[in-house]
């Protein structure tokens, strides 16, 4: 089993996936929206190991299923039902006392700027926010409580939660399986040795929309400067 060595660790999907396996996995997915402290921890380059662990994360649980397509699958559906579940527990805490994290101070594990930073992406992208968040770093965090906040139908809710879930969970994960595959059969390279890199690439192309956000001037504030 994997013991924590340096802070680094929290940021490293492989780590979680050695320390705790398919469970723990689930619950890393589960606590990024479910407990609001999903702006550190490791969601799209998880999801992507996932896939490369698919096999072995499936046999170490439930035993041998003898099937690549199978054991990717179990892994995708079951992300897909955690981030469900933690989207629903953030959306019903929004509508219930959601308000008042407007005025709460930040902490280690709460940053009012991201609160803010969601419920702009939210008010700028309406309902469809709800599924294009999931492939967003810490805005996926906040914004099925912004939805809650605002009052979205349950209803409609549900209906973008299930998809941007679904689709997060499914073309991640199975891409970081058949892309091992691929790399392993056509060029003899094991992804499995080169995970750093893959970790950056990743955070370095789900970050970027923020990036460019935060330090590219809007075209408003450069008529408004004009």
């Amino acid at each position: 089993m994997e013991h924590f060595q340096s802070w680094s660790d929290l940021v490293n999907p492989e780590f979680y996936i050695k320390l705790g396996g398919y469970w723990l996995v689930l619950f890393i997915i589960f606590a990024e929206t479910g407990l609001f402290v999903g702006f550190f921890l490791p969601g799209d380059s998880l999801l992507f190991i996932s896939g490369i662990y698919a096999v072995p994360m499936v046999r170490d649980t439930f035993g041998i299923t003898g099937s690549d397509l199978l054991d990717t699958t179990i892994i995708a559906s079951s992300i897909s039902l955690a981030a469900i579940i933690g989207n629903m527990v953030s959306y019903w805490f929004g509508r219930r006392s959601g308000h008042g994290l407007y005025e709460r101070k930040d902490s280690f594990f709460f940053k009012r700027k991201y609160l803010l930073k969601a419920h702009v992406f939210y008010e700028k992208h309406g309902a469809v926010a709800v599924i294009a968040a999931r492939f967003l770093p810490i805005v996926r965090t906040f914004a099925p409580i912004v939805a809650g906040i605002v009052g979205m139908r349950r209803g409609k809710f549900m209906v973008y939660n299930i998809i941007g879930a679904v689709a997060w969970s499914f073309s991640l994960v199975f891409m970081g399986h058949y892309l091992d595959k691929l790399f392993i059969e056509q060029f003899g390279i094991d992804l499995k040795k080169h995970l750093e890199l893959i970790v950056l690439f990743i955070v370095l192309i789900t970050t970027a929309p923020i990036l460019i956000k935060l330090f590219m001037p809007s075209k408003e504030n450069n008529e408004s400067n004009d």
